[in-house]
């Protein structure tokens, strides 16, 4: 298979109608907007083209967009968002929340967030608790500790549990005996957000709960996933576009989530270089790769490709 190299997005905005937009390592760092991003979605709703953020956050949709004004983009230039997050929590709103017969999950999340309460409360009527022996399901939308549901401000104990140094550095001691009792009782996990690891604005990686519901499927263990790859989560922002598969390209710089999940989806895709590969590729943020060591890479990923390669996401 072949693929295109372009210095700027503007070699090939015209391509396509509209564009799916991954988050981290495109867009933004979580922090702050990368360089020539704002512009650059700016450039594109100038043209008319439709925009859609497609991200596998564990935060509800809303919760993604409203975070776009501080990171100096406008909300008015996208149709929506798509997000794991979004996703998982109606499935276990339809799976597990009703109030007529209400379950209990043991919650991995993160360390006090208020978006974390708002994941939950999309869930229906889930209780989360840390006590693995009432568990009905695991949900796997943080790595940081696992925690009961106690609003902010309840007189309750919040109960709070650590993972150890897992998001750090991918520690699975603390977490293996409590996947093990998981396994003992099997319960069936949602993972609401399957990434591996990200990379934060300080240039480290951190290790996300795709890797901990991965650990436990190695188990025997069931999981159901949401987010990239699948292709109904492409399929969904289609559908908000309103466009066939081709007349839009997804542009991300996971390979494995990214660019795997656009050719499952029959999507032309844009991978971006100076995002989480941006050390395997050895270019250096801003700076294209050289073309025989893009073609490496892809033979040694499986020999999947993407449609065209940028270095980052500007115009």
């Amino acid at each position: 298979m072949t693929f295109t190299v372009h210095k700027s997005f503007s070699d090939i905005a015209n391509r396509y109608d509209g564009f799916i937009l991954d988050q981290f390592g495109v867009m933004h760092n979580g922090k702050e907007s990368l360089p020539g991003a704002p512009d650059c979605v700016k450039q594109l709703s100038s043209l008319g083209k439709k925009l859609i953020i497609l991200s596998n956050t564990s935060s509800p949709s809303e919760v993604a967009l409203s975070k776009l004004r501080a990171l100096n983009f406008d909300r008015n230039d996208f149709q929506g968002a798509v997000t794991s997050g979004e996703e998982a929590s109606r499935f276990i709103h339809s799976e597990y929340g009703s109030a007529k017969d209400p379950k209990k999950a043991l919650w991995f999340t993160w360390d006090q967030s208020d978006t974390s309460l708002e994941f939950l409360k999309k869930c229906g009527t889930i209780e989360a608790t840390h006590n693995i022996d009432e568990a009905d399901f695991i949900i796997a939308h943080g790595s940081s500790v696992i925690r009961n549901s106690i609003e902010k401000d309840s007189d309750a104990l919040d109960t709070i549990v650590p993972l150890g140094s897992f998001f750090d550095d991918g520690s699975f001691t603390e977490i293996d005996p409590i996947l093990q009792k998981c396994k003992e009782r099997n319960l069936p996990m949602v993972c609401a957000n399957p990434d591996f690891i990200v990379k934060m604005a300080n240039g480290k990686i951190a290790h996300m709960p795709g890797k901990i519901a991965l650990r436990y499927e190695n188990l025997g263990a069931k999981c159901k996933h949401f987010g990239k790859p699948h292709a109904e989560h492409f399929q969904a922002c289609l559908q908000q576009l309103g466009m066939n598969a081709d007349q839009v390209a997804h542009v991300g710089d996971s390979f494995h989530h990214d660019i795997v999940g656009a050719n499952t989806a029959g999507v032309a895709s844009v991978f971006i270089t100076s995002g989480i590969h941006c050390d395997d590729l050895g270019a250096g943020f801003g700076n294209l790769p050289d073309e025989a060591v893009l073609g490496d890479f892809f033979e040694n990923e499986g020999n999947i490709y993407p449609t065209h390669v940028l270095p980052m996401f500007h115009f």
